[in-house]
């Protein structure tokens, strides 16, 4: 990370130390997941040092962990962040690349950078685990310190849970919203009856998709234990083809899928189709404590509608059994509305180093917040719930 950073006084009575960490795979299983909670799987011990011990993050990624710690003083934590040190943009699904450029236009060096998120993955999670509110300012004090003795240009939280946006707002980071679309369990006992809350086109056009997507195809759900590797083979190679056509290269390893399903289990819920007993397509879910999370799929097979029974009307599907409140499907894909994904605001806090580029950025985010929020209002009246 440049110069080597030990640990950061905090507060004046050093009642406590701030300090980076090598890795998150370095620190305490127990207490990380102590403050990380069990509803969302993607700040949990396992899933973190799944991409570290994979090799999907860490040396030639350009996503080093960076993890920053507070500790008390008896040496247990008292809250964390995912960090990581990066040398570009890419696997964060929040766009500043025309930052990078404005800032490298003039002279500058946008990267490194510090990026607080869950890597390769667009979903509202919290940022700061924290076993109380009182220590998010020392925290995000700690990241700008860290910043500014390694000559980092800014530091960026993406996908933070809206409860904690205040806390970072309270520090005097900047927001910056955007849309996702997420599906509501509006109390739903069957897809059947999510159905009837549609407007009669939009019902059937949905029951057409579905019908022809499942035309000659097996469905089937496996879930922890019921992952075998030759499911894992399969799954790889629908996910290569997607990687390599939307971004160059996968970012997960083959590893990476096989350290999370032994670490993970009931966690990791994957959908295949089959067509004469091959497998030609698949969606993988990770399930959490009130959502259910689509974040990969691929197919060697074209078939009409399959990416969107098998990624949303499945997931449906799903939630509507397990009893969750939600399914959040990924980054973009306004085609989500007409599909019962309604749209919802996600945050991110983004503070940076250079006063006069922070002047700069913040009114660009003030011009653009405008646009999401009536982006959103477009969107919301084209739901397609019934209406009145």
């Amino acid at each position: 990370m440049g110069r080597g950073v030990g640990y950061l006084e905090t507060m004046a009575d050093s009642s406590f130390k701030a300090r980076l960490s090598p890795s998150i795979g370095a620190l305490p299983a127990d207490q990380w997941d102590a403050l990380a909670g069990d509803d969302n799987p993607f700040v949990s011990y396992a899933f973190l040092t799944a991409l570290e011990d994979s090799g999907s993050v860490g040396s030639g990624t350009g996503w080093s962990p960076a993890p920053i710690v507070i500790e008390d003083e008896a040496g247990s934590l008292v809250a964390a962040m995912p960090c990581y040190a990066k040398g570009h943009s890419q696997g964060e699904y929040v766009f500043d690349h025309a930052w990078a450029d404005a800032w490298h236009r003039a002279g500058q060096n946008y990267y490194p950078k510090l990026q607080i998120s869950v890597p390769f993955t667009p979903a509202t999670g919290p940022r700061m685990l924290l076993s109380a509110d009182l220590w998010a300012e020392p925290l995000l004090r700690a990241a700008e310190q860290i910043c500014s003795a390694n000559e980092f240009s800014s530091a960026h939280a993406t996908f933070i849970e809206p409860d904690q946006l205040p806390l970072f707002e309270k520090a005097g980071w900047m927001a910056r919203s955007d849309i996702q679309f997420h599906w509501h369990n509006r109390g739903f006992g069957s897809f059947d009856e999510f159905l009837d809350a549609l407007s009669s086109r939009k019902r059937k056009n949905l029951r057409k998709e579905r019908a022809k997507a499942q035309d000659g195809v097996s469905i089937r759900h496996f879930r922890g234990s019921e992952i075998k590797p030759e499911h894992w083979d399969a799954f790889w190679v629908f996910y290569q083809d997607t990687g390599a056509r939307k971004w160059g290269t996968p970012y997960l390893t083959r590893e990476a899928f096989d350290l999370m399903s032994e670490r993970m289990g009931e966690q990791m819920l994957l959908v295949l189709a089959f067509m004469d007993d091959v497998p030609i397509a698949g969606a993988l879910n990770f399930v959490g404590g009130s959502a259910i999370y689509g974040r990969y799929w691929g197919c060697s097979v074209d078939k009409p509608f399959l990416h969107f029974e098998l990624c949303y009307y499945q997931a449906i599907d799903l939630a509507i059994e397990l009893g969750l409140d939600r399914v959040e499907a990924g980054a973009q894909g306004g085609h989500k509305l007409a599909r019962g994904y309604e749209p919802v605001k996600t945050w991110s806090a983004h503070w940076i180093a250079d006063p006069g580029f922070r002047a700069a950025v913040a009114d660009f985010l003030e011009r653009e917040a405008q646009g999401v929020s009536a982006d959103q209002m477009f969107l919301d009246q084209r739901t397609p719930f019934k209406k009145g």
